[in-house]
């Protein structure tokens, strides 16, 4: 356990709640999301329903004042990973978007590699080990 920094903490609160309002709107509003977008409505529905769980585990580490290092490098390696996959998803030729779709692939992809950043520039800032 480390004594997570408060820029830590906020930058993990700043992904929960974007994660948390992008996995209310994939989750209930696949349909309409996947008409403007021109994206598949199963990929968006189930996204949705992974931001859920994400959005509990980031919002739990974001209330600790101490937090398992580990956890919170699965944490950036993860936003990082999406990022990247985010990107990928766009040149692999597996889904059309339209140019809606393309921008808002590109602007989450970039939000989530900021997050990535600044969580791991949180956790450089955070205090050594605390006893358990």
């Amino acid at each position: 356990m480390i004594d997570a920094s408060t820029f830590l903490r906020r930058a993990l609160l700043a992904d929960a709640v974007f994660s948390g309002v992008a996995a209310l709107g994939f989750t209930f509003g696949a349909g309409a999301f996947a008409t403007l977008f021109n994206l598949p409505e199963a990929l968006l529905r189930e996204t949705g329903l992974f931001l859920i769980a994400y959005t509990a585990l980031v919002g739990w580490l974001a209330s600790r004042t101490a937090v398992l290092r580990p956890l919170v490098l699965l944490v950036v390696v993860g936003n990082a990973a999406w990022t990247i996959g985010s990107v990928a998803l766009l040149f692999s030729g597996a889904v059309s978007p339209n140019l809606l779709g393309e921008l808002m692939v590109v602007a989450q992809a970039i939000a989530t590699g900021v997050f990535a950043e600044l969580q791991y520039v949180g956790l450089r800032k955070s205090g050594g080990a605390v006893a358990a």
